[in-house]
């Protein structure tokens, strides 16, 4: 891996305590940096882990066979010291192939990759036209008393939910409390009762699902999944069909949903960036949503990967079963890979490779629904509303309650005129 000078001898390695509000991913994310390539971190209930601040050094350990994936090779769960009240376990203690290694990750991957392909992907783009305009449509229909309109509610959250959803065959009635569920697996500041109750909760709706899909089979990726399990069981158990699901859900609106927020804001608060974006074409629209993912990233922090043998990164040693979180706020602004003004966001700066989507094995298999989601919603919106404003000063917006997910729990706006 790449090397940097040992710590001298007396050298106390970094501690920062992350905040479970997540009210300052980007001030956080900095103080990351600043501490070095490998800081010790304090997660909510003092559980501590370890964070790889710099994008070559994190870019090398995912894609290291000596890190698993598998929560079951945490010490501190071995130890009995994590509850399944912890805020944060519906992010860690699952079995899907997010949390898999090798041979199964491959596997389970494979049985999502063979239905969920480019192709596929491409072909939903009609159907998401329909959603952005049918929603663009109504957003004037929600305009409050002071006639602004929470642009994240109600748009940013319905295109990737109702893309998901239908993708995977989800009812229609089942959707309403699903979001609220999928909410709930990124926020980090729920009691444990909450936690332990909705992740309960997460399993019987999308059993539920999974037995509607097998009893009325459609074209979707549930059914396919259940008809690959039910012709060879030894392929899927019942816990993985419900896991991938679980997976593929959540991150399928969670990304998304902060993407198009993020960057519509980050299009707002910079008049010069979004006039370049509104004179621009299609590789235009593709820049602002690389940019965003590499300047605001939706996943401010991603758990973990376990070291399988005591390691030494940047002259730290990591004892082997220790927790390592990938910062994505942090490394998304580093730069030595992004260039010294890494911290201002900039359509025209030469794209880089970033990490907003994972690297390696783990790659995220809905990037390319992502991109296409917002590349079609956000020149829908500008275009259809030219004079959109934010209805309040940046500064006073209130993040989501999460160390994961990086983006604003509102975003009002002022529509003007429409086109």
């Amino acid at each position: 891996m790449t090397s940097y000078p040992a710590p001298s001898a007396d050298q106390r390695i970094p501690v920062v305590t992350l905040d479970p509000h997540g009210s300052d991913h980007h001030g956080e994310a900095a103080r990351l940096r600043e501490a070095g390539p490998v800081v010790r971190v304090r997660l909510p209930g003092d559980v501590m882990a370890w964070s790889v601040t710099d994008h070559a050094l994190l870019a090398e350990l995912v894609s290291d066979p000596r890190f698993s994936k598998d929560w079951r090779n945490w010490n501190a769960i071995l130890r009995g010291e994590i509850s399944d009240g912890w805020p944060l376990i519906g992010m860690v203690k699952v079995t899907n192939m997010v949390t898999a290694d090798g041979s199964e990750h491959r596997r389970l991957r494979k049985l999502v990759t063979q239905t969920f392909t480019p192709r596929r992907v491409e072909e939903l783009r009609p159907r998401i036209e329909a959603i952005v305009t049918e929603l663009l449509d109504a957003l004037p229909s929600y305009a409050g008393a002071d006639g602004s309109v929470d642009l994240r509610q109600h748009f940013a959250h319905p295109v990737p939910m109702r893309v998901i959803c239908e993708l995977f065959g989800v009812p229609e009635h089942e959707r309403p409390r699903l979001k609220e569920l999928m909410d709930n697996i990124f926020r980090s500041d729920l009691p444990p009762e909450e936690v332990t109750a909705s992740q309960i909760e997460q399993y019987q709706l999308l059993a539920r699902v999974v037995g509607t899909r097998r009893a009325e089979p459609g074209d979707d990726l549930t059914s396919a999944l259940v008809a690959a399990r039910d012709a060879d069981p030894e392929s899927l158990s019942e816990e993985e069909l419900v896991g991938t699901l679980l997976v593929m859900l959540s991150a399928g609106q969670e990304t998304t949903l902060s993407l198009i927020t993020n960057a519509v804001r980050a299009l707002l608060t910079h008049p010069e960036q979004r006039g370049l974006a509104e004179r621009g074409d299609e590789r235009v629209w593709a820049n602002v949503v690389e940019e965003t993912l590499r300047w605001d990233a939706p996943i401010g922090n991603f758990p973990f990967r376990y070291p399988l043998e005591d390691v030494e990164i940047a002259g730290v040693r990591i004892p082997k079963g220790e927790a390592i979180m990938a910062p994505y706020s942090a490394v998304g602004r580093d730069t030595a890979q992004h260039g010294a003004d890494a911290d201002r966001f900039d359509l025209t700066r030469e794209q880089r490779k970033h990490l907003a989507f994972g690297h390696g094995a783990h790659f995220c298999l809905g990037a390319p629904l992502a991109r296409l989601e917002a590349t079609v919603a956000l020149p829908a919106v500008f275009a259809r509303y030219p004079e959109l404003a934010l209805a309040v000063d940046p500064d006073t917006l209130i993040p989501v309650p999460s160390l994961f997910s990086n983006s604003t729990a509102t975003l009002p706006v002022r529509l003007g005129s429409r086109d």
